[in-house]
């Protein structure tokens, strides 16, 4: 039997079979993916597409989910936050999204939009991540502060969000220490307001009530019915 299957018999493959995870991610804006907080290059696969993605030890596959031919091959990112996408691949024309966050930016201040413009020109759609984390700090902070922030990265340079967070929050806890600081003062006791009556008014009701309440007693060896 051996001899009759042997014409169809193929060598065995050199390397054991090769587990991995699958997962489903939708194509970004910035045509990646996100996988373990890193984003790996997805093109051609269409932005706001479904994607199948297998993730090796070393490796990163992404698919097409309905036929499953191999789209992109990466290596496996070993830091958080890295980007797999060639520089020639990034897409540097404003979508709907960058003007949503120019707009936001704008409304938190002129420094704000400035910086989150500068983020844009220098990464593209890349950089949609860091201006959606500038716009969401005025929905923790006060929008000055943010704005504050801002001007201050931008005459030093600064243009991580990481960076601008940190300014914002120190900037956040010095509010709160001349808060602490501040001098309480003391409201003096007062007789004389628009919201206190008279004294004369309070003996005329005291008088009113007492008049009223000697009326309606009995007299002396008389009972209630």
């Amino acid at each position: 039997m051996f001899q009759e299957e042997r014409p169809y018999l193929r060598p065995l493959p050199t390397t054991g079979f090769r587990y991995f995870t699958e997962v489903v991610r939708t194509v970004w804006d910035d045509i990646t993916v996100n996988i373990d907080r890193s984003n790996y290059a997805a093109r051609p696969a269409p932005i706001g597409s479904l994607v199948s993605v297998r993730i090796y030890d070393s490796t990163v596959e992404i698919r097409d989910r309905r036929t499953q031919a191999l789209l992109r091959t990466h290596p496996r990112a070993l830091q958080a936050g890295s980007l797999e996408l060639p520089e020639d691949e990034r897409p540097f024309n404003p979508s709907r999204q960058s003007a949503f966050l120019l707009a936001s930016a704008g409304d938190i201040g002129p420094h704000t939009k400035a910086l989150c413009q500068h983020m844009f020109d220098s990464e593209g759609r890349v950089g949609h991540r860091a201006m959606w984390g500038i716009v969401c700090l005025a929905k923790k902070y006060p929008a000055r502060l943010v704005e504050q922030a801002c001007d201050h990265a931008l005459r030093h340079h600064v243009y991580r969000y990481k960076q601008v967070r940190a300014i914002v929050e120190r900037l956040f806890e010095q509010a709160l220490e001349r808060l602490d600081q501040a001098p309480q003062l003391e409201l003096p006791l007062t007789q004389d307001h628009p919201l206190i009556r008279p004294a004369a008014e309070y003996g005329e009701l005291f008088t009113l009530g007492a008049q009223h309440g000697a009326e309606s007693q009995p007299p002396t060896g008389e009972t209630q019915a």
